[in-house]
């Protein structure tokens, strides 16, 4: 059996269960700042921690909902890696995508995966569905939810 019908056989026996929880992050408030110097969005929400203090519902600053969707990949990093036979990863996308709760400035966030679908996409590659849960260290709602393609290539 080739590595890439192995690797099918083995993804595909784990649909359904969680199959990674990524290390915990704290986003800090330089990192907020860091990230909205970068994308050029400098809402006072993200800040300007006195104004938010004294004027959001969120009692301080909040990080981007894209920030907190952009540690996605260090999560994935933290959860898999290559199967044997894998030669890359490639980030394919998102089906769905939901921001839930805000990350206050100072939270620790942390990815939880959990396996939707898998399927053979040619001789070299796998799609697969992960979705993926942010956990807020103290929070009952995930940041976001979102279900994530990714495409794992073989060596051919």
């Amino acid at each position: 059996m080739s590595a890439i019908d192995e690797a099918l056989k083995a993804q595909t026996a784990l649909i359904g269960q969680e199959v990674g929880i990524s290390n915990w992050i704290t986003v800090d408030q330089d990192m907020i700042d860091a990230f909205a110097e970068i994308t050029h969005d400098d809402q006072w929400i993200h800040v300007d921690p006195e104004r938010a203090a004294a004027e959001s519902p969120f009692g301080g600053t909040i990080a981007h909902g894209f920030l907190t969707l952009s540690l996605a990949s260090r999560f994935a990093y933290d959860c898999f890696g290559p199967l044997p036979g894998q030669v890359m990863g490639i980030n394919y996308g998102f089906n769905r995508l939901r921001f839930i709760t805000p990350v206050r400035a100072g939270s620790r966030v942390r990815g939880h995966f959990t396996l939707k679908a898998v399927q053979k996409r040619s001789d070299t590659q796998l799609l697969r569905e992960t979705v993926l849960t942010v956990e807020i260290d103290g929070e009952e709602a995930p940041a976001l939810v979102a279900d994530w393609l990714g495409i794992m290539v073989f060596e051919d």
